[in-house]
């Protein structure tokens, strides 16, 4: 008997202990999902006040969110695949405290370039924190309860893209800009003192494994001249370094397949139809999306005349309702199939893109909220059934990359949805300053990205119903 009630007492304080980790992995994987995003969208709302203070054109101040977008495409892989060898936390810590630090020194930017390079930073450290984060949760939580609690951390994600205009409106009309990016600083304090207190544990799933540097170094140099070509597209130089990134990219796929121990196993794509198809409905969904907040920002702010308060109370709809709903498409992705609740979701975004298609210099800010709203129902039940797809798709020793290809689909979309509206302007207006005489045509400009990112999200539709069904178990 007394053996009896020590093993039943051993498995209770495992039983706490388990509930313990699994709260504390939640808890701060939730916050830095939250952090994240608000940064991104406060300073899209602070945008126009960057311009004005900084003095620079359309094309420059596209690159204070490319830059930053760029740094997470780069890194997301191969901090995905250290924290599967070295520890998940370890990385996960490491990114935190470069993504606070570089923080500070954009907040303190006396110039357009070294606002740029600092947000290349901040990239770097969202990029080395995302990575491990969302594969640390779903190291903790059974298969039956990964749905919800994604459906959790993708609702934090769109909380941090609610708080991001409304409070980066406020802090940017009485603090300047500036405090926008103070505002992170304390917030990502608080999360490594709870990492530090809570988070003991530690998951390194493919320990002792060999790190695939040249295969990084290759896949860096593709995404970086990809990105730079993509700027200068007007040019010359900007074709020729989009043929050599898609060059390096054919080059990055012939070398990891070689390779023993690859940074990114492309042969997942091509032995895992869900987690292939999953991956490219979610890069298309980023892509026909991301330069929604960006583009109206500009409208709202430079066409309309609205001040960057009021803007973001308009741009707080969307992400309101993709908080709200998440969580209700991630249980629902549990029971039902990801890809229908998924598909169902780009359908739908898909069609709040097309209302934007009409947007027109005197459109009611009730029509532009009400295509917000569409959008941010088809964002809620696409983002976490198809995240939820993808981890559940993959061995438990590729979680770290699963989660770093979620994100690097994520900022590779994000990337070429600027991209595309950079192209756009730089192709119609030029390196010129936007003032009233330049209304006009930015207002084309944008109308012009909406049709296009319509007809991407419209193939989406096609790529999320293509992925099949999820395994059971994984």
């Amino acid at each position: 008997m007394k053996n009896s009630s020590c093993d039943h007492a051993e498995i209770e304080t495992e039983t706490k202990t388990s509930k313990a980790i699994k709260r504390s992995a939640l808890i701060i994987t939730v916050l830095n999902s939250l952090i994240m995003p608000f940064m991104g969208s406060a300073v899209s709302i602070a945008l126009p006040a960057i311009e004005k203070d900084l003095h620079v054109d359309a094309v420059m101040l596209a690159w204070v969110p490319t830059s930053y977008l760029v740094a997470l495409a780069v890194f997301m892989v191969p901090f995905g695949r250290l924290a599967d060898i070295y520890g998940r936390k370890r990385i996960f810590v490491l990114g935190i405290i470069i993504f606070t630090v570089s923080s500070l020194f954009c907040a303190f930017s006396s110039s357009i370039g070294e606002l740029i390079v600092f947000r290349v930073f901040q990239g770097v450290g969202n990029a080395i924190s995302y990575a491990p984060g969302t594969a640390i949760l779903v190291s903790v939580f059974p298969f039956n309860e990964r749905g919800k609690v994604l459906g959790i951390n993708v609702a934090a994600v769109y909380v941090g893209l609610s708080a991001g205009p409304f409070l980066g409106g406020i802090l940017t009309y009485y603090l300047t800009w500036r405090s926008v990016f103070v505002s992170a600083v304390p917030l990502c304090i608080f999360m490594l003192f709870l990492i530090f207190r809570w988070l003991k544990a530690e998951w390194a799933d493919a320990k002792g494994e060999r790190f695939d540097l040249a295969g990084s170094i290759i896949y860096a140099i593709a995404i970086i001249g990809l990105s730079l070509g993509m700027s200068a597209v007007s040019e010359s130089k900007g074709l020729w370094m989009i043929l050599a990134g898609l060059a390096l990219i054919f080059a990055f796929i012939i070398w990891e397949l070689k390779e023993r121990q690859p940074v990114f196993d492309v042969r997942l794509f091509r032995t895992n139809r869900v987690f292939a198809f999953s991956c490219l409905a979610a890069l298309i969904n980023y892509a026909a999306t991301y330069a929604l907040s960006f583009l109206l920002s500009l409208y709202l702010q430079d066409i309309k005349g609205f001040s960057s308060q009021t803007a973001g109370i308009v741009l707080v709809f969307q992400p309101l309702v993709q908080a709200f709903f998440s969580p209700l498409a991630g249980r629902l992705s549990d029971r039902a199939e990801p890809r229908i609740v998924a598909t169902i979701g780009m359908i739908i975004t898909t069609i709040g893109l097309f209302l934007f298609t009409f947007l027109e210099k005197d459109t009611s800010p009730i029509n532009i909220v009400a295509c917000l709203i569409i959008l941010g129902f088809g964002f809620a039940f696409f983002s976490s059934p198809n995240t939820n797809a993808i981890m559940s798709s993959v061995e438990k020793r590729y979680l770290g990359i699963a989660s770093g290809v979620i994100g690097t689909m994520r900022s590779l979309g994000m990337m070429v949805s600027m991209g595309i509206f950079t192209i756009i302007i730089s192709i119609r207006m030029g390196r010129v300053q936007i003032t009233e005489e330049q209304h006009p045509v930015l207002m084309s400009s944008i109308v012009i990205t909406f049709i296009i990112f319509t007809v991407l999200c419209f193939i989406g539709i096609f790529a999320s119903m293509a992925r099949g069904k999820r395994d059971s178990g994984c």
